[in-house]
């Protein structure tokens, strides 16, 4: 997911509360602040330091305790399974479940809808995984292991946002994005190369009982109810399917997952939710109950629920027992020594280090110099560098492939204890690469000068293009504040005539103003019919009634096209744009609204008429205006 959250209130009261008070915060609190993003990695590293530590102190037990079968069946039909199977087998089936619901939806509503705003991911995704596995194939030839190139050519998508959020640069919001962006092209090429090269002793006539429960899957949104059951007695199937085919299982979870629903919540099922949740506040009963939590359930598509629901999971239980079951590498003396020399080793480590750091980094680099597509404000080529280096962190489907590829068990030791040198390596790297970026970007100078220049062509503006003074607002079409600045604006706007240029853009502080959001994507959705300032006015008019409804008879008392507004209302252009200004704002260290910038620079103080005035006249580039 790529949310971009403004969470700060511009209100004073709200964002300090009463002076010198601390508030005291339950360690469930402290816990859910740190986010499930740090937790998962820590608690994946910490997997991995219990799995060596326990390798290294008895083996034997270790393998064996992995190696311990269960059979689950009935009659004749028996399924047998050692716990190391179950885990690589059926628990990252769930994994890559959840990969493919993230690569669903951003090819349906996501980053990769658009080709203009995808180019650079995409291709940055390609080139790292055709750079590591050519320089894993020229430094482990000879090694009898060429085969193995796999294990190099995937990103840890799980590490990789998890170490962004432990190490990553003061404002990480563009190069979040880009790397999620990148990780679903990489997780796609991964899953792929999967597939193909290391699939064996194929078997196709299961597939075709796959492909009818797959099928399935796909009818099964159109039941009325009791979804839940049949999509998953169908996984089920497809899974067992796979598993017979010789095709490796977790691959049923990624296409499983592809045929899984996935839009954007209508606006008007919303509402509709909302106003059974009122009647039964009204009337409280079963059926009045069970209507309304239904209605809220199906106002989002069961991709997003699915994910929010396995999210967690997967996270804290399904990588981490992954990482305990496949992370358990002897290192002694002997071991160590044989990876030292061992082609396969420095192979995947070169690999993942430095082809990964060339192949995204040097691609991304090129297309920034031939200004193919959008790098907006925050995604400067040293952030990338330190993105490019957090991607040779290949950890979990390195590891899955070494199971995969490598059938000698040394071979497999030497090539366990290069993508865990690799991961450590890069992990470092980038460490240093962001602290430098940061220590290049002093705090004081954060923020302070606008981040992206004016576009006529892209951003909402009101007044002459040659306008010697220039107002850019990041606003909230729900924050009272943000209504006077509006008042005071037009005042300056009327003193000043042409000679003023004034700007918005959004920031929608969606933790403190629950409208705002959905204000912001609907004034896009009437840009895109000429309407943005008559919508941002009628926005302002009625800052209390901002509900899917009112924003729908506000674009039919302007004289919109309903139809075509409601449309727009959930198209990736609309809500991109929006994200882009949130984007921004991030990166500019915005935490609160109105945030105006005169002539390029961040104005503090009053925002009255005359406070203005006198700020616009202090700039260098005019003569202060005629009182």
């Amino acid at each position: 997911m790529t949310n971009v959250t403004i969470g700060r209130s511009s209100e004073p009261a709200r964002a300090t509360g009463r002076r010198g008070q601390r508030s005291r915060r339950s360690i469930a609190e402290k816990v859910r602040a740190v986010g499930q993003n740090r937790i998962g990695a820590l608690l994946l590293l910490l997997a991995t330091v219990v799995a060596i530590v326990w390798a290294n102190v008895s083996f034997g037990s270790y393998e064996s305790f992995w190696e311990t079968h269960l059979s689950v069946g009935v009659g004749d039909l028996t399924l047998d399974f050692t716990l190391h199977a179950v885990v690589n087998d059926a628990l990252m089936a769930i994994f890559f479940f959840t990969v493919g619901l993230e690569v669903r939806r951003e090819f349906a509503i996501g980053e990769l809808t658009s080709w203009s705003r995808a180019i650079v991911p995409v291709v940055a995704a390609i080139a790292g995984l055709v750079v590591p596995a050519v320089l894993f194939v020229l430094i482990a030839a000879g090694s009898g292991e060429e085969h193995a190139w796999g294990v190099v050519i995937s990103t840890d998508t799980a590490f990789l946002v998890g170490a962004l959020a432990l190490i990553g640069p003061r404002v990480p919001g563009r190069l979040r994005v880009f790397l999620l962006a990148l990780a679903v092209v990489d997780d796609i090429g991964a899953l792929s190369i999967i597939a193909l090269v290391y699939t064996e002793d194929f078997n196709p006539m299961p597939l075709l009982i796959a492909a009818v429960g797959l099928a399935g899957v796909y009818f099964t949104r159109y039941l009325r109810g009791g979804r839940g059951p049949v999509y998953a007695t169908l996984s089920i199937i497809v899974w067992m399917a796979f598993l017979a085919s010789g095709v490796h299982p977790t691959l049923a979870g990624v296409a499983i997952a592809l045929l899984v629903p996935v839009y954007r919540p209508n606006r008007r099922d919303v509402e509709h939710a909302l106003d059974l949740a009122r009647t039964f506040r009204q009337s409280p009963n079963t059926e009045y109950a069970r209507a309304a939590a239904n209605s809220l359930r199906e106002s989002i598509s069961i991709n997003e629920r699915l994910q929010s629901a396995y999210a967690p999971y997967v996270a804290y239980v399904i990588l981490p027992l992954f990482a305990l079951a496949n992370a358990g590498v002897q290192l002694s003396p002997e071991i160590l020594a044989d990876a030292l020399g061992s082609s396969i080793t420095w192979g995947i480590v070169i690999g993942l280090v430095l082809g990964k750091l060339i192949g995204v980094f040097g691609s991304t680099a090129l297309l920034r110099v031939l200004k193919l597509g959008e790098f907006g404000p925050g995604l400067t080529l040293d952030r990338i560098l330190g993105g490019a280096a957090l991607c040779g962190i290949g950890f979990t489907i390195s590891l899955f492939i070494v199971d995969l590829a490598i059938t000698d068990e040394a071979a497999q030791n030497e090539a366990r204890v290069g993508v865990l040198a690799a991961s450590v390596i890069a992990f470092v790297l980038a460490t240093v690469i962001f602290r430098i970026s940061d220590a290049a970007r002093p705090d004081e100078d954060s923020g302070q000068t606008l981040a992206r220049p004016i576009d006529p062509a892209r951003d909402h503006v009101f007044g002459l293009a040659d306008a010697p003074y220039t107002i850019v607002e990041y606003g909230d079409f729900q924050c009272p504040f943000c209504l006077k600045a509006s008042g005071s604006i037009q005042e300056v706007k009327s003193e000043l005539g042409d000679r003023l240029r004034y700007v918005w853009r959004h920031a929608p502080l969606e933790q403190v103003h629950p409208n705002a959001l959905a204000g912001a994507e609907a004034s896009e959705a009437a840009s895109l019919q000429g309407k943005f300032f008559e919508f941002e006015r009628g926005l302002f008019a009625d800052q209390e009634n901002q509900r899917p409804t009112d924003i729908v008879r506000l674009a039919g008392e302007l004289g919109l096209d309903v139809e075509k507004f409601e449309r727009d209302l959930t198209s990736s252009k609309v809500t991109g744009r929006v994200r882009d200004d949130m984007l921004d704002a991030e990166a500019m260290g915005i935490t609160s609204v109105p945030t105006l910038f005169i002539n390029g620079r961040r104005h503090t103080g009053p925002y009255d008429a005359q406070s203005l005035i006198r700020a616009l006249a202090a700039t260098d580039q005019v003569e202060a205006p005629a009182p």
